[in-house]
């Protein structure tokens, strides 16, 4: 069948959009007509080249659609089902689903711009063309893995949940999942864009007490504080790490969470908590970065870990967060700034690249 994709060819030059040839499902596949797709910087560092991927490829990751087609052995969803894709496949058999860590998955380790009998479904002029983290949600229709696609409530906007597949997740799961913060604790959170929206909301719905953004961007600080925190910190004014101890106390917070992906961010991050507090590493740095942190830091027990897609259980998480969107609780549709068609893609990345939008949508319909 035929699909409209946009298609990287070459780093740092824009995507081009053009129609595909799209293959049948296989067995335990799922064709999806796709509904949007959030715009992230994860495929946005495949386009300047900071991850390293082989092209050409369709980008794409946070998407949500509805089934139109399952391919043999297909048991979870059936035609017509609304789903969101899971960028990261859960098995529910291997070492990691079954110890209670679907987000470590073993099918991790297969390539992710194949599906997984090492092939694509996606031609153009009969040359291959590789998936993106096996959803590349920059198109009409995609086929993804059953294990790829996640059932969700039918009443659920389709254009305003895609961001759960991705940042939304990304964002708020380590709160609740990773660091389990609790009521009263104090948290610091490195950047205030899309990812970093949502781990602000998370630590307020969790009760955190005192809530510090850190931005180097005045808009953002501003979003930040709608979103729920309670101190903002502009870093190209002043040290983020002395007013963070400032504002907390006890030299530090019990909880940083670093959403930018820097070396700079993280290693501030971490000397932002005081003696026993935990850093979370969200945000995705350019392939080579490398730290420099004083081991001292670690006999002090401070703990730095990282996570990826929320850290918990996605085929759980991804429907409790729409839950919450749907019963007023948590804020998705004001993470949205813009809503363009995909021949606008390219636009959309320069707007997130001058940190203008929280998250901008692709909408197909």
């Amino acid at each position: 069948m035929k699909a409209t994709a946009a298609i990287l060819y070459d780093v740092k030059e824009p995507l081009v959009v053009e129609d595909v040839e799209l293959l049948e499902p296989g067995p335990h596949e799922v064709l999806v007509r796709f509904a949007a797709n959030g715009v992230c910087h994860s495929d946005l560092h495949v386009m300047t080249g900071d991850y390293p991927h082989p092209l050409p490829v369709v980008l794409g990751h946070e998407a949500a659609g509805i089934v139109e087609r399952v391919g043999a052995g297909v048991e979870s969803v059936k035609p017509g089902d609304h789903v969101c894709s899971s960028y990261i496949p859960s098995c529910g058999r291997c070492w990691y689903c079954i110890n209670g860590r679907p987000t470590l998955c073993a099918l991790r380790d297969k390539p992710r711009y194949f599906l997984l009998d090492g092939t694509t479904r996606l031609r153009k002029d009969g040359r291959p063309l590789h998936h993106f983290l096996q959803v590349s949600g920059y198109a009409t229709h995609g086929v993804l893995l059953e294990e790829g696609v996640i059932p969700i409530r039918r009443d659920a906007p389709l254009d305003v949940v895609c961001l759960v597949s991705c940042g939304v997740l990304a964002g708020a799961g380590p709160v609740m999942n990773c660091a389990k913060v609790p009521p009263g604790a104090s948290v610091a959170v490195f950047g205030c864009g899309g990812v970093g929206l949502n781990t602000i909301q998370a630590a307020r719905l969790v009760g955190a007490s005192k809530i510090i953004a850190v931005d180097v961007m005045a808009n953002k600080l501003r979003w930040a504080e709608e979103f729920g925190a309670t101190h903002a910190v502009d870093a190209s004014k002043e040290d983020p790490v002395a007013r963070i101890a400032a504002i907390a106390g006890r030299g530090g917070v019990d909880y940083a969470f670093e959403v930018v992906g820097t070396q700079q961010t993280i290693e501030q991050a971490l000397a932002s908590t005081h003696r026993g507090g935990m850093t979370v590493v969200v945000g995705v740095c350019p392939a080579g970065t490398r730290l420099a942190i004083d081991p001292t830091m670690f006999l002090q027990q401070r703990i730095l870990t990282g996570t990826s897609f929320g850290g918990g259980h996605q085929r759980t998480d991804v429907p409790m967060l729409i839950d919450l969107f749907m019963d007023g609780k948590y804020k998705l549709t004001e993470l949205i700034s813009r809503r363009l068609p995909l021949g606008e893609i390219n636009h959309a990345f320069d707007l997130m690249r001058q940190g203008e939008v929280k998250r901008s949508v692709i909408v197909y319909e």
